[in-house]
């Protein structure tokens, strides 16, 4: 059973390789990022809480990540395995995470971390031409994830699941690194 959970910042390719290795294992790619852009362009109630937080490069705040995680793993195709991306994005939200697995018994196998330079990443996010995606939002997120979400690779590593990944590779490289994982 494959239970992995993809870390890295901002356009180090988590969505793409999370994309074509659950396709491979037959399971659920969870991506909060598209759960909350759906969210944003549906004008939920949820949607317009996290869109001014997005809008200016911030973190969404953990209870309304944490809301979608819970009823997103309790649904039925996660049960036998999923691959998360974009979640957990902190350390409070990594321990959220492992006593919610341990209480509905989906236990996960690693956490992946892609490793990309800073350089490499903002010319990724820039090409990518979303309307968020400007340089000073895209420096604002890098900076905001190497204070929040960067701690995240010393929690995986004490507890001995944080398995690290050149994501500067060519695509098929990475995804070849991936698919010895499972």
């Amino acid at each position: 059973m494959t239970r992995l959970i993809f870390l890295g910042a901002p356009g180090a390719g988590k969505g793409t390789q999370a994309k074509v290795l659950a396709g491979l294992c037959k399971i659920p790619h969870i991506s909060t990022g598209d759960i909350l852009r759906e969210a944003v362009a549906n004008q939920t109630p949820l949607g317009m809480k996290a869109k001014s937080f997005m809008d200016s490069g911030e973190l969404v705040p953990d209870q309304l990540v944490i809301d979608l995680m819970r009823e997103r793993l309790s649904q039925s195709d996660a049960h036998s395995g999923w691959i998360l991306d974009g979640f957990p994005r902190t350390v409070t939200q990594a321990a959220f995470l492992d006593d919610l697995l341990s209480e509905i018994n989906q236990l996960y196998n690693y956490a992946v971390n892609l490793e990309v330079p800073d350089e490499v990443l903002i010319a990724r996010l820039l090409g990518r031409g979303r309307q968020d995606d400007t340089e000073d939002v895209i420096r604002r997120r890098l900076q905001v994830y190497r204070e929040q979400t960067a701690p995240l690779i010393n929690f995986y590593q004490t507890r001995q699941k944080l398995v690290s990944v050149d994501g500067n590779a060519p695509p098929d490289e990475v995804t070849a690194d991936l698919k010895n994982l499972v």
